[in-house]
């Protein structure tokens, strides 16, 4: 009685049949029941999203209102949403839901107790809310019996929007309100929604109001107690070297870091599925088992076992499954301050050091910028790489003007003399066409060296075009490749290219000029910081 109330009081006054916090296998049968998966070979279970493989970043909407009008950082990401648009909104969804079955699950965010971000997740699917059960973190049973939502999250797949009627884009959404706690889905069944809604909403409450850092980062602890952190865009290798079998993961995508901690917002993972394979990836494909959901997949003709070369349906094919099916996840969720942070960076021009040590400004510039190159293509002749810049490694889920996330970085790297440095995972000798990528083994062994400590002494030269602060020696590393001019037969077009590249940056911090300390102005390119003082 009291959880028919508790809809009724929502606005979901007469759903069909409602299914309240399903275990796992509950939630696994009922997808098979209504047809909407099969089992894996592995065990875990396949379902598909439908039109939507991916997220949707120009349908997100904030609720523009008292409480965000003058705090949200308004522009290519976040669009605003009137209230008594979304009040309409919220109506026709809630009606929509009340003719459907309903699957509720009660979660929350963030493993620090004190942060602890209570909320409840309803869906149309079964699935999805396997999803939430994977993702975000599961009270025990007894806290089960006095769980009290902070949030509510209503996804909706089925409904599609009346752009004319509820100002939407499209027929598909994404809405968060930050005043009546309350996220809205619909016209879409992509999990991945609900998991950067929350990471949205933690991007806005813990810096706000709680002077705390977000990061969209993974981070593992390593057996004496330190911590690591690593920031990087798609396809820089941030899950690839963090997954650390030495060491114990705090989690792979979502953190926060106070006065004390580092600790994970998730209670689980969403890895990446395309390429995977046992030898590439152990500790993902072993995790990728009965409870597991895995989104998009097609299978190896004529049988149940997982093709995951196979990008017919989207090359963004998914694994959702809970931290502890890592063999090597810490619990709870959280680390120490940490002793070192990686910024990674696929560099396609090839101008960039396989590693450097980063000054407080520089860390605080390159953290604004998020810069990483992709090719820009594979036809013949098309070799020149496409910069991608993306504010604090998460442009798309940064609520608040990127300032405020550097600020806070910077204060806390000074407070506690925290090591950054930047790995470029990308080319060397040349540019993506004509160099080589810097090979993994090498990349691995300058990540131990920093965890074991053993550039502490090292001597250090300065990059003449962007300020960096390049090892001389490394050990597993061959020291001709550490700096990068060194690699280029004709070095003239090393100086070409790297102008080029230091050209970009600066084109790109254009947005954030206006409001960046001269610290961390002086932590961009010194050949860009040059001329702009001759202009």
């Amino acid at each position: 009685m009291e959880h028919i109330e508790h809809l009724k009081n929502i606005g979901i006054v007469s759903a069909k049949e409602v299914f309240w916090n399903l275990s796992e296998p509950q939630l696994i049968s009922q997808t098979l029941r209504n047809d909407e998966g099969i089992i894996a070979r592995s065990g875990a279970l396949a379902c598909d999203t439908g039109e939507f493989t991916g997220r949707s970043p120009k349908d997100k909407y904030i609720v523009n209102d008292e409480k965000t009008a003058d705090s949200v950082w308004w522009g290519e990401f976040n669009h605003p949403f009137l209230p008594e648009d979304f009040a309409k909104l919220y109506e026709r969804v809630t009606d929509h839901l009340s003719h459907k079955d309903i699957y509720i699950k009660d979660v929350y965010a963030c493993a620090k107790s004190q942060y602890r971000l209570n909320i409840r997740v309803i869906t149309e699917n079964p699935w999805q809310s396997l999803f939430a059960n994977n993702l975000f973190l599961n009270p025990s049973e007894k806290e089960l019996g006095t769980f009290d939502h902070e949030w509510l999250i209503l996804a909706a797949p089925e409904f599609n929007a009346d752009p004319k009627m509820d100002k939407t884009r499209q027929h598909n959404f994404t809405i968060i309100n930050f005043t009546k706690k309350v996220i809205l889905i619909g016209g879409s069944a992509y999990t991945g929604e609900m998991k950067k809604a929350i990471f949205t909403v933690l991007n806005y409450i813990l810096p706000h109001e709680k002077n705390v850092l977000s990061m969209h980062c993974s981070a593992n602890i390593g057996t004496e107690g330190d911590t690591a952190v690593f920031f990087g865009l798609s396809g820089t290798g941030k899950t690839t070297l963090s997954a650390d079998q030495s060491r114990k993961l705090i989690g792979d995508d979502e953190h926060g870091w106070d006065d004390d901690h580092v600790f994970n917002f998730e209670g689980g993972c969403y890895a990446k599925c395309y390429g995977l394979s046992r030898e590439k990836e152990p500790q993902i494909f072993s995790a990728i088992r009965y409870g597991t959901l895995l989104e998009n997949v097609r299978f190896l003709e004529g049988t149940d076992v997982v093709d995951y070369e196979n990008v017919s349906v989207t090359e963004n094919t998914r694994a959702a499954y809970p931290i502890e099916f890592i063999e090597n996840a810490v619990h709870p969720s959280i680390g120490r301050i940490p002793n070192n942070i990686f910024f990674l960076t696929c560099d396609a021009f090839g101008v960039l050091p396989p590693i450097s040590k980063l000054t407080v400004g520089q860390a605080m510039y390159h953290f604004i910028s998020g810069y990483t190159a992709k090719v820009a293509g594979t036809e013949a002749g098309i070799t020149e790489p496409q910069t991608t810049f993306s504010a604090c490694f998460g442009r798309p889920f940064l609520p608040l003007h990127p300032m405020k996330y550097a600020e806070l970085l910077g204060k806390k790297l000074k407070d506690n003399k925290v090591n950054v440095w930047l790995i470029n995972t990308g080319w060397s000798g040349g540019a993506y066409g004509t160099g080589e990528r810097i090979k993994l083994a090498y990349t691995r062994s300058m990540i131990t060296a920093v965890l074991e400590n053993k550039l502490e002494n090292a001597d250090f030269i300065r990059d003449a075009v962007f300020g960096l602060h390049m090892p001389l020696q490394c050990d597993g590393v061959p020291s001709e490749i550490l700096n990068p001019k060194n690699t280029w037969t004709d070095q003239r077009k090393y100086d070409e290219k790297a102008l080029v590249l230091a050209t970009r940056f600066a084109e790109n911090f254009k947005d954030f000029e206006s409001s960046a300390s001269q610290e961390i102005i002086n932590g961009g390119p010194i050949v860009q910081n040059k001329l702009n003082k001759e202009q």
